[in-house]
């Protein structure tokens, strides 16, 4: 894989062999998965037919309008996504900023107040106006006003606030409720983790048992579930694994059972990857999957693992891409699950986010790009533990930590200490 990837390299070698072998007794899963890979095969022998020689294009300006649109205007099938408006902001904004699409001062003001609507009295944010704070929105809106990184957008954030929110929300044995009276799952420590982060309100108590629960979240597959005892998840797995890195405590984790179960997670034939064993792959897992290998990779480099490489993450980049490029794209813009199904703001998000990692190796010191196709599929890089560009990163970082932890109540000071 050194150098320039040859188009379609992974699907002649990697993909003619035969594709699902299996025992011979139908089940529901093997008939899916059966469909699920005819609908590949013929999307790459349409398109080696109508092309001499096959570059898969990122449709760029297609995704754009589909997602310049978006910003204004939502069809009424977005109607059930009333309570994760926020995200919409969020998946939006960084499928811009992947794309590399600057966002236009009254649009980036327009949606900085429409996320000051949704921050509620009690702090953190809602998934809409009048709604009840939210882990999940909470991570959505923060994300969206540090990749929006104006005085404006960060100024929305009411810092004393959302601490009060989190430690709300936060349990005695470590693990955080998405809300108040809500269920638990390893998503809200990693929402709970990544905003205090960003915002400089993480605080030794707000966080104190918490990798002690995420740990206990690791099965015998090496995945990590929701909550003890449940089958591993992509999503969940890069949430807790997200988490400890946060905290700085992900050489807790048996990293090498980690590593061999989300490296199984790529599927031979399709090339992308699988949220859980035995399932069909779906494009959102091209971020939530590939997205723990520079985690894993950089995990691994610390523990004193000398033989990684250092061009290229532990899965098949070029077959993401493939996936991704050839299986994943809708022709009139944004992105799927597989073929068959409908475009979404969500899997646009998480697909281009796949491929940026899929792209882009190491970081500001060190890196190495493998580009399927012309230059001009090239995106920005993401930041594998955030989901924002780097430089974004960097900037909220650096306004937020130029402020104070906010103040959070407790005794009253001794007398010689007041005044």
């Amino acid at each position: 894989m050194d150098g320039v990837p040859t188009p379609l390299r992974c699907f002649n070698e990697y993909h003619s062999a035969e594709m699902l072998v299996d025992d011979g007794v139908e089940t529901v899963t093997s008939v899916e998965q059966k469909k699920v890979e005819r609908s590949i095969k013929e999307v790459v022998s349409v398109y080696k037919q109508m092309h001499s020689l096959p570059q898969p294009t990122l449709l760029r300006e297609q995704h754009y309008q589909y997602l310049k649109k978006g910003l204004r205007h939502l069809s009424d099938a977005y109607e059930c996504l009333d309570a994760s408006r926020p995200w919409l902001c969020f998946w939006i904004l960084h499928s811009l900023e992947l794309l590399e699409e600057p966002i236009p001062t009254a649009v980036a003001s327009d949606v900085c107040q429409f996320l000051s609507r949704c921050q509620s009295p009690t702090g953190g944010f809602s998934g809409g106006p009048g709604q009840h704070a939210h882990l999940a929105p909470t991570y959505a809106a923060v994300n969206a006003l540090c990749i929006i990184g104006t005085e404006e957008s960060y100024n929305i954030i009411d810092r004393k606030k959302l601490l009060d929110f989190l430690l709300s929300v936060k349990q005695p044995n470590g693990s955080f409720v998405m809300h108040v009276g809500g269920e638990v799952d390893v998503r809200s420590a990693y929402c709970a983790a990544s905003v205090a982060t960003l915002t400089n309100i993480l605080t030794p108590k707000l966080f104190e048992d918490t990798a002690t629960w995420i740990l206990s979240c690791q099965n015998w597959e090496g995945g990590l579930s929701g909550v003890p005892g449940l089958e591993a998840h992509g999503g969940y797995t890069f949430c807790g694994t997200a988490a400890l890195v946060i905290l700085g405590k992900e050489h807790m984790l048996d990293l090498k059972a980690l590593l061999r179960w989300v490296v199984s997670r790529q599927m031979r034939f399709e090339g992308g990857f699988q949220g859980r064993s035995n399932k069909l792959v779906d494009g959102c897992y091209s971020f939530w999957q590939a997205g723990l290998l520079p985690l894993l990779h950089r995990a691994l480099f610390k523990e004193g693992e000398s033989e990684l490489s250092r061009q290229h993450w532990m899965f098949e980049q070029q077959a993401l891409q493939e996936y991704i490029l050839l299986c994943c794209q809708n022709p009139g813009g944004g992105l799927v699950d597989k073929p068959g199904k409908s475009r979404d703001f969500y899997h646009t998000c998480y697909c281009l986010s796949g491929l940026s990692i899929a792209q882009h190796f190491g970081n500001m010191d060190l890196h190495h790009e493998m580009i399927l196709g012309e230059e001009e599929n090239r995106l920005a890089p993401t930041h594998p533990v955030y989901n924002i560009c780097p430089e974004k990163v960097s900037k909220a970082l650096q306004h937020f930590h130029q402020l104070p932890l906010p103040r959070q109540p407790g005794p009253p000071a001794p007398d010689h200490l007041q005044s």
